[in-house]
């Protein structure tokens, strides 16, 4: 079973620990079997917890000492009030001999910073909390700071932009680890329908927000009818906009541009297909919207750097 570390040191930003908690224990129920053991790890005593901003305002309490987290697969590191701070010699440690074995390391927020700090994340792409980005290039030049994306990840090493992108990034790895479908059905019992790609940029303009009626309701239609020759003009006359007003509105709420989540959309569908049903692959271009199946291919391999049939036989059991 795959062993997730979640690491508690003091004044850690409670709604960060909370959210990898949360998402890796709520994809073992929608699984219908657990696949990980979630773990809270620190030093076995009350440790505050605390916004970014602001004094601590609660406590909590690790579960596990810090050597659960040396059969961990999977590390992820919240913020903390100190993540500017060096990182504790144990923490250190514990970071450098996870990756080395293999496991995972994945920063949340500014718990960037920790990681960072023991040189896992240079050369590599990394992104953190916007506010905090020029003090992170400053200090660590040698890593390759992405600050218009939500989530990065490579050789093992991953990281999420401010707070809430905690989600985001839990659940690509859910994602990574057990299909589409999975993550697709922790994130509708979180109450997350929309989750937003690594790509996507952390600047979501709220100056002209969408109110949720104006797109949540054109956005569950488009994905009822992905099956259709979808253009942009047919997503704005459903949201009784002009194709205009309609880009400025959705880049400003989605964070991302209709033609992109589109593909998106439909290449999402097209994973969870592929893992849960036979249909041949050139069936399920043309279920999910594609009209050929090499454009199928193309955008599926740009999204998921695989073919359809190799993923299927990842996570469906073998089908071909």
């Amino acid at each position: 079973m795959h062993r997730v570390a979640v690491l508690a040191q003091d004044d850690v930003v409670g709604i960060e620990l909370a959210t990898a908690v949360q998402v890796f224990e709520i994809a073992n129920f929608k699984r219908g079997a657990p696949a990980y053991r979630v773990g809270v790890v620190g030093s076995r005593e009350w440790a505050p917890s605390a916004a970014l901003t602001g004094p601590p305002s609660f406590s909590v309490r690790a579960e596990h000492d810090w050597s659960w987290a040396d059969g961990a697969d999977t590390v992820v590191v919240p913020a903390t009030g100190g993540s500017l701070d060096p990182p504790p010699a144990r923490v250190r440690d514990l970071l450098l001999a996870a990756h080395e074995r293999g496991a995972r390391v994945a920063s949340l927020c500014v718990g960037a910073f920790t990681v960072a700090a023991t040189g896992l994340m240079d050369g590599r792409p990394a992104t953190t909390h916007w506010h905090f980005a020029d003090e992170f290039a400053r200090r660590f030049p040698a890593v390759r700071l992405e600050t218009d994306r939500l989530f990065t990840g490579q050789d093992g090493v991953y990281s999420a932009a401010g707070v809430t992108a905690a989600l985001d990034l839990c659940l690509h790895l859910v994602e990574l680890d057990l299909g589409a479908g999975v993550a697709a059905a922790t994130a509708r019992y979180l109450v997350a329908p929309m989750r937003r790609e690594g790509g996507q940029s952390q600047f979501i303009d709220y100056r002209t927000p969408a109110r949720p009626d104006e797109l949540a309701a054109t956005l569950r239609w488009a994905e009822e009818h992905l099956a259709e020759d979808l253009t942009l003009a047919d997503l704005a006359r459903h949201a009784a906009m002009s194709p205009r007003t309609f880009s400025r509105r959705f880049a400003a709420g989605v964070g991302t541009t209709p033609v992109h989540w589109l593909l998106r959309t439909r290449v999402r569908r097209a994973k969870e297909l592929l893992e849960v049903t036979d249909l041949p692959v050139d069936r399920i271009a043309r279920e999910v919207g594609f009209r050929s199946p090499s454009t199928f291919r193309h955008h599926f391999g740009r999204f998921t750097r695989t073919t359809p049939r190799e993923y299927r036989r990842s996570f469906s059991g073998g089908r071909g």
